[in-house]
């Protein structure tokens, strides 16, 4: 539910652009973000992080792309988001005892140091390379092409991910399990 939840903006960003156009889906998905930042703190009783980020930066872009009339404000916005993404996960090799990764995933997960850093490594690489290929996508290809991407593409090049990065721990989880039941 709460990946849906995560992902409704972009979904209705997506329809309205089918049925009108960009101006009135980047309104649609200012709107989306809003209620949907506003709702998890309602339901939760506190905001999510990345929401209040995507919020400010849809707001941002997609602001500029209704006050100008220039769609490549918005096409911006995904770049912008994966890159201070990659930013975060490259700040938190440095800043505090654990990676943004391990600090994320590791109540859940028991993995040796070296892996935890190479994992963070792996998504702030993997952010730059989402930034890249949809600045490329956006202007290398018409608006239709790119919205598409912006759904299917960006979506499936992250489900890919996450299924590279399930099998690069799977021998690790391995080892956790088993020097679990050495104690």
């Amino acid at each position: 539910m709460k990946m849906f939840f995560d992902f409704l903006p972009v979904l209705l960003f997506f329809i309205v652009y089918k049925m009108y156009d960009i101006y009135t889906a980047t309104a649609v998905l200012i709107a989306a973000s809003a209620i949907q930042t506003v709702g998890h703190r309602l339901i939760k009783g506190s905001f999510e992080k990345t929401h209040v980020i995507t919020l400010a930066l849809v707001a941002l872009f997609g602001g500029l792309t209704l006050a100008l009339q220039d769609e490549n404000f918005i096409k911006w916005k995904p770049t912008a988001i994966n890159w201070l993404f990659a930013i975060v996960f490259i700040g938190s090799q440095f800043i505090g005892e654990k990676t943004i990764i391990e600090r994320m995933m590791g109540g859940n997960l028991t993995l040796p140091q070296l892996v935890w850093t190479k994992l963070n490594l792996a998504w702030a690489g993997f952010f730059v390379f989402l930034g890249a290929v949809n600045i490329y996508v956006a202007y290398a290809f018409d608006t239709d092409t790119w919205v598409n991407f912006k759904l299917f593409g960006l979506m499936g090049l992250t489900l890919l991910f996450i299924i590279a990065q399930s099998l690069y721990l799977v021998p690790h989880l391995k080892e956790s399990t088993a020097d679990k039941g050495d104690e």
